[in-house]
C-alpha cells in the first residue's frame, strides 16, 4: 500500500503532497519546504505601484464624470497606506511632474491635480485626456444557414416477423414433445395436480 506524506509549506502553512514541494529558493534550505505557488511569488514577484489604487479608481471614474473630488482619508483607504506628512503640507506634493511616483499615477490614468485644499484635506482631479479603450473581440458572424447534422433514426424494437415464428414453433415442438413423453421438458414449467384439482372441481371442492 502506497502512502502518500504530506508536508507543510513555510509560507502559506497549507498542507501539499511531496510532487507539489520544493526547497526554499530564497535560501536553498533543503528542510525549509515551500510550495510551488509560493515559490513561483518569490522567483517572480508582480511588480504593483503603491498609488496603484489611486490610478486605478481615477480611470474607473473617467468612464462618466471629468471633475473627482477626493478626500485625503479617502485615498489613504484607495493605496492602503497613509500619505506622507508632505501631502498635508507642502503643495509642491501635488503638482503634475512626472518624475515623481505618486504624480505619475494620476498622470497615467489621464488626469491633473485641479485644487488642494490642506484645511478641509481634500484635492480635486480634472480629467485632461482619455485613455483609448481596449479593442473588443468581434462577435462570430454566421453567413450561412445553419444546417443540423443528420440523426439516424432510431431502430424500433418490435421483433420481426420472422423471428416471432420461430419462437412460435419452437414453444409448440416444447409442448408436443412433453405431451409424446409424459416427463417434463427443459425450459417449460410442470403442471401439478393439484392445478388441475382447481380448474375441474373449483378451489374448495377436491375429487372423489
Amino acid at each position: 500500500m502506497r502512502t502518500t506524506y504530506m508536508r507543510q509549506c513555510q509560507r502559506c502553512k497549507q498542507l501539499f503532497c511531496r510532487d507539489c514541494m520544493t526547497p526554499d529558493v530564497a535560501t536553498g534550505d533543503p528542510t525549509a519546504m515551500l510550495c510551488l505557488h509560493c515559490a513561483r511569488r518569490i522567483v517572480s514577484p508582480r511588480t504593483v505601484s503603491q498609488y496603484g489604487g489611486l490610478e486605478s479608481h481615477l480611470k474607473f471614474r473617467a468612464s462618466f464624470t471629468d471633475q473627482v473630488k477626493l478626500k485625503f482619508a479617502r485615498i489613504d483607504g484607495l493605496i492602503g497606506a497613509n500619505l506622507p506628512m508632505a501631502a498635508y503640507r507642502d503643495p509642491t506634493w501635488w503638482s503634475n511632474t512626472s518624475t515623481s511616483v505618486h504624480a505619475k499615477a494620476w498622470l497615467d490614468a489621464g488626469w491633473e491635480v485641479q485644487e488642494v485644499n490642506f484645511k478641509e484635506g481634500w484635492v480635486t482631479f480634472k480629467k485632461v485626456r482619455s485613455l483609448p479603450r481596449a479593442p473588443r473581440k468581434k462577435k462570430l458572424e454566421i453567413t450561412q444557414p445553419f444546417t443540423p447534422v443528420p440523426v439516424r433514426p432510431l431502430r424500433s424494437k418490435v421483433p420481426s416477423k420472422t423471428k416471432v415464428s420461430k419462437l412460435y414453433a419452437r414453444i409448440k415442438n416444447l409442448e408436443r414433445q412433453r405431451t409424446q413423453s409424459g416427463q417434463p421438458v427443459r425450459g417449460l414449467k410442470p403442471k401439478s395436480s393439484y392445478q388441475y384439482q382447481r380448474r375441474l372441481y373449483g378451489g374448495n371442492e377436491k375429487p372423489r
